[in-house]
């Protein structure tokens, strides 16, 4: 199982995520801002709420979090 160890926003839909591997990948979110759920994280000041919970980041004010395996999964 993934874990983050750090995580950065690079710009309004990109994250750059280390992981507990030592790899670092940068998640596109753009793919989930398009889900209905997501649209609050379209405003930039929303997106930047983000907390790592280190098994998953979490927007709290918005009930929204994504996995750390997801954000290996589709960063590159």
């Amino acid at each position: 199982m993934k874990t983050i160890k750090n995580i950065d926003i690079l710009n309004s839909h990109q994250l750059s995520c280390t992981f507990n591997d030592g790899i670092t990948k940068i998640a596109d979110l753009s793919i989930f801002l398009k889900s209905p759920a997501f649209t609050p994280l379209q405003n930039p000041e929303a997106f930047k709420t983000l907390v790592n919970k280190i098994y998953f980041i979490e927007w709290a004010d918005f009930e929204l979090d994504l996995s750390a395996d997801t954000l290996w999964n589709i960063g590159v």
